[in-house]
């Protein structure tokens, strides 16, 4: 199984960006998908999520800037960042879990910074 995470980079306070993650060689696709993150020196943050069946739930902190979504026939996760701040900054890492397992991306930088 691999998850493999693009998209981030350095972007103003208040700017956009998006970030995909593609998974393969999950059999199947009716398994939970999202994103966490994490500043070095601090443990890894939770952000947002998707269920196999499709539920949604985000972190207080994220909620109405950030938004998850997934393409099941791609096996691919989005999340739309927008309005974003300094405290955004972290290196965000995707996972797809299984009833038995959990995968996770290498993870892709994000910088907010004027």
């Amino acid at each position: 199984v691999q998850l493999v995470e693009s998209g981030g980079g350095l972007v103003r306070p208040g700017g956009s960006l998006r970030l995909s993650c593609v998974v393969s060689g999950l059999p199947f696709s009716r398994y939970v998908m999202g994103w966490w993150r994490q500043v070095p020196g601090k443990e890894r943050e939770f952000v947002a999520r998707e269920g196999g069946g499709g539920e949604i739930v985000y972190a207080d902190s994220v909620k109405g800037r950030f938004t998850i979504s997934r393409d099941r026939a791609k096996n691919t996760s989005g999340l739309q960042m927008n309005s974003l701040k300094p405290e955004d900054t972290a290196v965000y890492y995707c996972y797809a879990a299984t009833p038995n397992n959990d995968y996770w991306g290498q993870g892709t930088q994000v910088t907010v910074s004027s």
